[in-house]
């Protein structure tokens, strides 16, 4: 109780006070530019920490982190490009309700679940951590490879009703991910000779180029003078969420910090994985499943509730292990070290009124997001009103540097551009993208951890049905894999009889 309270004393400082809201904003603005992450607006931002106090250091690395994180959904949701991988699943309802005239809601609900997952995610992290801990301590080769498949089994509920299509889309997400050295052998992989891609694809690049180019050619067509939308100003904030689809979203938002706590809690996963999973698990329970992909609120309530929950998940194997949870926690730990902070068991004893400052000050930094937020939000939907021809341009040329400034490296744009030709021409014969977003996010977890279980078990295979996490994983990814296929049998079904009733 007495660290509780110095850690208390200790938040209320005026600097801290002031560091946090510019942290936010600074992230915000870095999550929502593509290829521009909140890891690296971390990076960026911890030379200008050093001569600060070790709370008001982290605090405002971790604002940057929460305000990445949100920001990213801005970008998703109005012009159908995540700013980070994390915001990825929030395209799926988010750009449709821009489409539909319902770009304010869209960004109210991605506030609002951003900050309900965020603050329970930051009170769990506050009163749970060590428990929590231990149970991910548990996760091995096995359990990984289960939780990657798990994730991969989201494709069947992601596919458009043509499960074959998503398979296809996965399997080139999976393809795409092997490019580059292979970490076990140390051998290169399809990279025809061109050292360029021994490095392999960076998911932010191919996050650019599927999305903001693809979507840009698929409007090359597009004709000022006829197709131009004139938008009234005051019809953007006109269109609020209503009290029924606040209630509405009390399951989705329940289901999506639940499991993004979960998995952000596991070390190496991180916000987009559990925005996935939550997304599928929400539609697959959902009573009108149909709705979601076309600009279903209830989808931009999981997916920012998932990702930003994460969020406090990831510290709390970092803070507790000395496990950082996923890459900007990695980045997070370096910097609590250089503050003479050394993440684990030990950090609770020696410098316990420290770390309750910040586990309290990441609480605070989720309240100022939704004052942050509420601020901004309706200054970001004004940007509907910008003509197509125009805003073409600015994102092209944010994505062009954004992809540039991944790697310091050309050819990082030139991928942008292969990728989305690639993405145009699938999107013409109604591929899915996502599914091949999920096979480059996926691959790699899975392949590295089925061979690490195999060489642990000398190549036999039982270690994956064994092991009780590993098993569970596996029966549940198996299960929604089976529903999803009879919905989609019973859904063809219905569709052959309507035809021959109208015939």
């Amino acid at each position: 109780m007495d660290l509780f309270l110095s850690g208390l004393e200790i938040l209320f400082d005026w600097q801290i006070l002031l560091a946090i809201p510019l942290g936010l904003i600074l992230g915000i603005v870095v999550g929502a530019i593509p290829g521009l992450t909140s890891d690296l607006g971390i990076i960026l931002c911890i030379p200008l920490t050093y001569t600060l106090e070790p709370t008001v250091a982290i605090l405002i690395l971790l604002a940057i982190y929460v305000g990445g994180t949100y920001g990213g959904s801005i970008t998703a949701i109005l012009i159908n490009t995540p700013g980070t991988s994390a915001n990825a699943a929030t395209l799926f309802d988010g750009y449709p309700m821009t489409q539909n005239g319902e770009a304010y809601k869209a960004l109210s609900m991605a506030l609002y679940a951003s900050t309900v997952g965020g603050l329970i995610s930051a009170f769990v992290l506050l009163f749970a951590a060590p428990p929590i801990a231990k149970v991910t301590l548990m996760f091995g080769p096995a359990e990984y490879l289960a939780l990657a498949v798990f994730g991969l089994s989201v494709i069947a509920g992601v596919s458009n009703n043509n499960i074959l299509k998503g398979l296809i889309g996965a399997c080139i997400g999976i393809f795409v991910s092997t490019i580059g050295l292979d970490v076990i052998s140390g051998t290169m992989r399809f990279t025809f000779g061109n050292l360029q891609l021994r490095r392999g694809i960076d998911l932010i690049i191919a996050l650019i180029g599927l999305f903001a180019i693809s979507e840009i050619l698929m409007k090359a067509k597009y004709n000022p003078k006829t197709d131009r939308k004139i938008v009234d100003p005051a019809s953007i904030t006109r269109c609020r969420i209503s009290q029924k689809e606040y209630r509405r979203c009390r399951k989705p938002l329940t289901i999506g910090t639940i499991i993004g706590i979960i998995i952000g809690a596991t070390p190496g996963t991180g916000g987009g994985l559990a925005a996935f999973i939550a997304y599928n698990q929400v539609k697959q329970s959902s009573k009108h499943p149909e709705t979601f992909g076309k600009g279903e609120i209830e989808g931009v309530a999981v997916s920012e509730s998932a990702n930003n929950a994460a969020c406090g998940g990831t510290m709390i194997p970092m803070l507790t292990l000395g496990v950082p949870g996923d890459g900007a926690t990695a980045i997070l730990m370096g910097a609590f070290m250089v503050h003479g902070l050394v993440p684990g068991p030990m950090l609770f004893k020696e410098q316990g009124h420290i770390l309750y400052a910040i586990m309290l000050g990441l609480i605070v930094v989720n309240i100022s997001l939704w004052l942050v937020g509420n601020v901004f939000t309706k200054f970001y939907a004004h940007i509907t009103r910008i003509p197509f021809e125009l805003l073409a341009c600015i994102v092209l040329t944010f994505c062009a540097a954004g992809a540039y400034s991944t790697n310091n490296s050309m050819y990082d744009v030139y991928y942008i551009f292969v990728f989305g030709i690639l993405a145009y021409y699938l999107r013409l014969m109604d591929f899915q993208l996502v599914p091949i977003l999920l096979g480059i996010v996926l691959g790699p977890l899975a392949e590295l951890n089925f061979r690490r279980a195999l060489i642990l078990s000398d190549g036999s295979y039982s270690i994956f049905i064994k092991r009780p996490i590993s098993l569970a994983f596996l029966l549940i990814a198996f299960g929604s894999i089976l529903v999803f296929t009879i919905k989609n049998f019973l859904h063809q079904r219905s569709l052959g009889k309507e035809a021959s009733q109208m015939e």
